[in-house]
This record gives structure tokens, C-alpha cells and sequence, in this order.
């Protein structure tokens, strides 16, 4: 069974900073002519965490361990299999355990893909004011597209996306640029014209190289290395409500 098709985040390190120094939206940061926004699927629009979290920790009870704590393994919910099976039983890809874990987990996600994911709070709205202004917006996520597509499905997301771009859609996976380049070519919009909106890193990495202003989601997953304020995002919202107006007022 094939990964989640999650590529190697780069190694930094730094301390968090305080949800003080995020800025929430209130500061202009984003510049031009706002045509289109991407987002980023798990920790972005939708909270998967409660359905990743419980497939890893099924691994864990199958083999008579107890489950790990959730709020430690959601951090790890945008790494995909590599950072839930790395959380959860302290291996990497190159650890000979790690194939049979990485399956068992994608088989219990697969069997249970959207029993207690939602989207985020603030999200249905954000997504009906950008169709209403006539923004088209679409997904770009590193999940595989036999997983991305159901889920998409599932969570009420399918009709209104303008494209959705998968791991395995092109040749290469965030942070490489090439999956928001291919969704910009799909909508027809120049990168300079398109935001794109994640809560890790490589999504802001990604977007920076493919020339797009970036939003960070401080209120996603982010991972537990560098805060989403370090990450030299465009801007840093700690709820989703926030995007609307600074793409809005820009479109």
C-alpha cells in the first residue's frame, strides 16, 4: 500500500513563539490583485486529526500498546504516515518496522476516512464568500489522490473546488512548487494573482517558490519545530475567519 506521498520537511529549529506574536489578519501584508486562493486540505479547511490520530493509535492497540496521547500525535497530523507512525512507535522510513506500520495505519484510515473530520470552524463561510465574489479556490495537499479524493467527497468539498491537486498528481510533493504551479495552470491564473493558505511550513515554502503570497494557519496543526510565525509568511491567521478579509479586500 503506498505512502501518503509526504516528503521531507526541511530541518529547522527555533522556539515557539507566543499566539501573541501571530498576527491575526490585522496588518497589510498581502499586496496586488488578489485572483484566486489555494489551500492546504488536513489543518487548513479541514480538522482530519480525530480520524488520522485514531488509525495510528488502532496500530498501537493491535499490538497491545496503549494509545498515544492525541495532542501529541495531532501536531504530526499534516506529516502524514511518516510523522503519525514516527510520534507514535518512534521510527523513521528507514527503520525495517516501518513499512508494516505505515500500512496497518493506511488501511485503518482508509477503512474510517471521515467519521469524525469537520471542517474548521469559519471555513463553509469563508468558502461561500469567495464563490460569492466570484474567487475561485481549490485544494492543494500532499494527502494521495486515493485518499484526497473520497475525503474531499466525504467532507462536503468536492463541488465547490475549482481544482484539487494531490501528492502523487505531479512528480513532486510541497514543498516543491510544481503541485501549486499545475493547480495555477489548471484555473488559469498566474501565481502572482494567487494566495495560498497552509498550516506547516513546506506549504509556505512551496508557495514562496511558486511565487504566490502565503498565508500561514496558526490555528492547524503546524507541527512542533518552528512556529507558524517564524515561517516569513505574507500573514499568519489564527482562525480561518480571518482570510476573507485579507484576500477580499485585495481581490
Amino acid at each position: 500500500m503506498p505512502d501518503m506521498f509526504e516528503p521531507p520537511v526541511p530541518n529547522v529549529s527555533a522556539a515557539n513563539t507566543a499566539n501573541a506574536d501571530v498576527n491575526d489578519g490585522t496588518l497589510p501584508l498581502l499586496s496586488g490583485d488578489v485572483r484566486a486562493v489555494l489551500f492546504d486540505l488536513d489543518g487548513t479547511l479541514a480538522d482530519t486529526a480525530p480520524d488520522l490520530v485514531a488509525a495510528v493509535n488502532k496500530v498501537r492497540t493491535d499490538r497491545g500498546l496503549p494509545p498515544g496521547p492525541y495532542e501529541t500525535l495531532r501536531l504530526q497530523a499534516s506529516h502524514g504516515a511518516r510523522g503519525l507512525i514516527g510520534s507514535a512507535f518512534g521510527v523513521t522510513p528507514d527503520d525495517a518496522a516501518f513499512p508494516a506500520l505505515r500500512d496497518a495505519f493506511l488501511a485503518n484510515y482508509e477503512a474510517a476516512l471521515c467519521v469524525q473530520s469537520r471542517l474548521f470552524e469559519g471555513v463553509p463561510e469563508l468558502l461561500a464568500a469567495l464563490t460569492e465574489r466570484g474567487i475561485p479556490w481549490g485544494i492543494v495537499t500532499n494527502k494521495a489522490a486515493w485518499l484526497t479524493n473520497p475525503l474531499v467527497k466525504l467532507i462536503g468539498l468536492s463541488e465547490g473546488a475549482a481544482c484539487v491537486v494531490s501528492g502523487d498528481t505531479t512528480p513532486h510533493s510541497k514543498p516543491h512548487p510544481a503541485p501549486l504551479l499545475y493547480a495555477a495552470e489548471c484555473i488559469g491564473i498566474s501565481p502572482a494573482h494567487i494566495v495560498y493558505v497552509g498550516d506547516d511550513l513546506r506549504d509556505v515554502q512551496a508557495g514562496k517558490a511558486a511565487g504566490m503570497a502565503t498565508i500561514a494557519a496558526a490555528y492547524g496543526y503546524c507541527g512542533d519545530t518552528l512556529a507558524p510565525a517564524q515561517w516569513q509568511a505574507d500573514a499568519v491567521v489564527e482562525r480561518a475567519g480571518a482570510i476573507a478579509p485579507l484576500v477580499m479586500s485585495r481581490a
